[in-house]
Parts: C-alpha cells; structure tokens; sequence
C-alpha cells in the first residue's frame, strides 16, 4: 500500500483546518438534540407513530455505533482527508432526503443512512486534531474541541425550537434537515482547500462482517421494544430479542475467529479482559442510557402534555446546556485532585436534578416553562460533571497502545446506550402516556432513570477498586 504523506501544515493555517473538523463534529452534535424538539411536530404531520418515533432516534444512533471503528479505519486506509470529505458529502446528502422524507418509514431509512454517514465523518475529526496538534497547542485544540461540543446540545435545542416555529418557507419541522446542506456544503469546499493529506497507515484491514453482525443483533436486541406496543408484544417480539442476544454471542466469536487468522476485529478482545476498563464501560452504559432518552421524553411531555411551542420548549433546555458547559470545565481542574469521585459526585447531583423535577411535577399542576427550565439546571449540572471526564477515568487503565481501538469501543457503547434508552424508556412513557397521561409517563420514567444513573455511580466505584 503506497502512503500519502502530508505537506507541512503553516501554524496558522492548521486553525481554519481546526475550525472545518470542528464545525462538523458541531454539525453532527446538533443534529443529535435538534431533532428532539421537532419530534412531536414530525409525529403529527407524518402521521408516525410512537414506535416510528423512536426509531427515527435510535436508528440513527444504531448506525452510526456499529459503524464508527470501521469509519475511523477507513480513514487511516484512504487518508482521513478524503474519508471525511465523503463522510459530510454523505450526511449532507441524507440531511436532504431525512427533510423530503413523506412517511415515517422512509424518515426512518433516511435517518439510519444520516448516522452511516456520520459515522465517516466524525472519527476523521479527532484524528486529524491528534495529527496536527501535536505541539504546547495540543491541549488549547482539544479545549476547543471540548467546549464545541457542549454547546451543540443547547445550539441544537433552541436552533430546532426557533425553525420549527418560524415555519421558513412552509417547511415546518423539514428545516431542521434542511440546515444542513448549506453548511455541509461549506464545510466540504473549505475541507478540499484547506485540508492536508495525511500520511496513510499501512497494514490496517476492515471488518465488515463483524460490522454487519453487530448490526444486525443490536437491532434485533433494540428493534422490538420500540415496536413491541404496536404489536400488543406478542411471543414474536421476545424471539427476535432472543435472537438478537444469540447474534450478539456469535459477533463475539466471530471477533475471536477473526484474530487468530491475523486479522483486525472490530473490538480489541483484549480489553474484554481488562477488569477497570470493563466496569468503566459498564458505567458508561448506564449513564448514556439515562442520557437522550431523558431529553425526547421531557421534550413530549412539555409540547404534548404542557402545550409548550416548539421554541420556548427548545429554551428551556438552555440553561440546562450553559450549567452543563460550566460544569464540564469545572470538572476538569478537579478530577486531577480528586479523581473519579467527582464522577460519582455528578451521579449524585443528576439524582437530586430528578427530584427537583418529580417535586415539581407533583406540587405544581402546570409548570411553567421558567419553572421546568430552573430544576432541569441541576440536572444539567450533574451530566456536565460526569460527561466532561468520563472518557479520560474509564480509558486511563489502557495501555497507550489499546488507546484508539478502547476510545472505539468507548464510543460505540455510549451510542448503543443512547440507543437502548430511548427504545425502552420511550415505549414505557409513550405506553403510560397512550392509557393515562404524560404526566404519569414522566413520573415513571424518572423512576426508571434514577437506578441508571445510581448503577452508573456504583460501577465508577467498583472500577476505582481495581484503579486505587
């Protein structure tokens, strides 16, 4: 394999390439929350539902989870140049056809292309940070990196309120879509101009049918609860999540299959076997799980139950993300010190968030937007302390050289957690919400959210066991 190696980058002109990777990782993270805030108005107009909801979320989230590790090799085959070039060509691409979309199943086969899409493009922007940054301005490119992604929740969140009510040229939720194409387009013009050609990696293989398999179990584990309401769960929707738990038994052996005839597996087996990354991971998964899920049905409760527009239902989330930014540099400084029980000290603040929200809930009989937006304060506070460091905690064990394949499999657990929340809490509130009322739907769901976020605590525990 020939290698194609990059031209010196001017110190200057490396920060326009900063500015490019990380408008899409921006672009991506608001995708990620903007279509939050339009779900309900989608769901009327398409006529989608509950399950089709859901999926247009977890599909999406599926995707791009079981895809990622393959789309960061394939830029270390192609160049991560030409592999993220494609990659937002092809979220760009998608974007439009999501917002042509006439039916929830076609939303939903839109939305799931979208997340394979973006899982070409985002692994290429860590990359190429790590390639040129590897200077005293490492840790400014990363501070950047880190704070750009914090404010794409609360950009995404009042972005998607303000087009969905100001209903641009007729197009209602569509412009959600639709924002994305002018800004994919500039991101790739500027991408061809100004970004370098990275030296290739020689020697590294794909794993597409480990890539399939992991697909294809994880949406027979997921699939069914998001439609199992609209089937009344009959024997069939627990034969298929069966199934899906034998398939996911079988990636695991095909992985292993796949080393011992020298090939690269989608997941380092190795690690399977690291006791703190392992329990770390495990941690990961319970507090993504009590992640987006909680945002989509605090989002239905306030436009459906509460009758808040679209726009200040999307401020509301507001002060929620600037608590979240704030907490994530706090959090930072002191872990240094302190470790992971800063970590698990979030987990606590999260619990009592979900307290102030059930309070108020309760003792108030129509909460206001103000109200909704000063409880939901703490909890942001709460995931901004866990969020910000929990990457670094759980791949500090690793050996530097697991580090990419450990931050692949991090990444990939933190969306299929997203994914799985979604499905499982999303059809216990939409079921409650069908037969009795959103209220209640978001009392139980909270219910379910708190021994989430306490398993996520305890595995943080239980991993500073092995870590000391």
């Amino acid at each position: 394999m020939h290698q194609i190696v990059s031209a010196p980058v001017e110190t200057s002109r490396r920060w326009w390439v900063l500015a490019t990777v990380v408008a899409a990782q921006f672009m991506f993270g608001v995708d990620a929350f903007i279509v939050n805030v339009a779900i309900p108005t989608i769901a009327a107009e398409l006529h989608a539902s509950a399950a089709q909801i859901e999926a247009v979320i977890a599909i999406y989230l599926i995707a791009y989870a079981t895809l990622v590790v393959t789309g960061g090799r394939l830029g270390d085959i192609y160049g991560a140049r030409n592999v993220f070039i494609s990659g937002v060509a092809g979220f760009t691409v998608t974007s439009l056809w999501c917002a042509l979309a006439q039916s929830g199943p076609e939303l939903i086969a839109a939305r799931l292309a979208q997340g394979a899409t973006a899982a070409l493009m985002v692994p290429q922007v860590l990359a190429t940070i790590h390639l040129l940054f590897a200077d005293s301005s490492r840790a400014r490119a990363f501070g950047i990196y880190g704070i750009v992604l914090g404010l794409a929740g609360a950009a995404g969140f009042v972005l998607g309120g303000i087009l969905v009510t100001l209903d641009l040229a007729g197009l209602g939720w569509r412009a959600v879509f639709f924002v994305n194409v002018p800004f994919g387009a500039l991101i790739m013009v500027a991408a061809f101009r100004i970004m370098p050609a990275f030296q290739r990696r020689p020697g590294t293989r794909l794993d597409i049918p480990g890539a399939i398999v992991l697909f294809l179990g994880l949406l027979c584990l997921i699939g069914p609860l998001l439609f199992g309401h609209d089937v009344h769960w009959s024997p069939m929707v627990w034969l298929v999540m069966a199934a899906g738990a034998v398939i996911i038994a079988a990636f695991l052996r095909l992985e292993r299959a796949v080393a011992r005839r020298g090939g690269m597996p989608l997941i380092d087996l190795a690690l399977l076997t690291d006791k703190a990354f392992m329990r770390g991971l495990a941690a990961v998964f319970f507090f993504f799980f009590a992640n987006l899920s909680f945002y989509l049905v605090m989002t239905i409760y306030m436009q459906k139950g509460l009758h808040i527009p679209p726009l200040q239902a999307g401020l509301v989330f507001l002060p929620l993300a600037l608590s979240f930014v704030i907490a994530s540099r706090r959090s930072g400084a002191r872990t240094k010190y302190r470790g992971t029980l800063v970590l698990i000290e979030g987990c606590a603040v999260q619990i009592v968030g979900l307290a102030a929200l059930v309070m108020a809930i309760e003792w108030i009989d129509t909460p206001s937007a103000m109200a909704l937006a000063l409880v939901l304060t703490i909890f942001g506070y709460g995931q901004g302390l866990v969020m910000a460091p929990l990457s670094s905690a759980v791949l500090s064990t690793v050996k530097p050289v697991s580090a990419g394949a450990a931050s692949g499999i991090y990444g990939t657990t933190a969306q299929i957690a997203n994914a799985a929340g979604v499905a499982a809490i999303g059809a216990v509130f939409f079921a409650i919400e069908s037969n009795q009322s959103s209220r209640l739907a978001l009392l139980v769901a909270c219910a379910l959210f708190a021994p989430s976020i306490i398993a996520c605590a305890a595995f943080l525990t239980w991993m500073r066991q092995v870590t000391g």
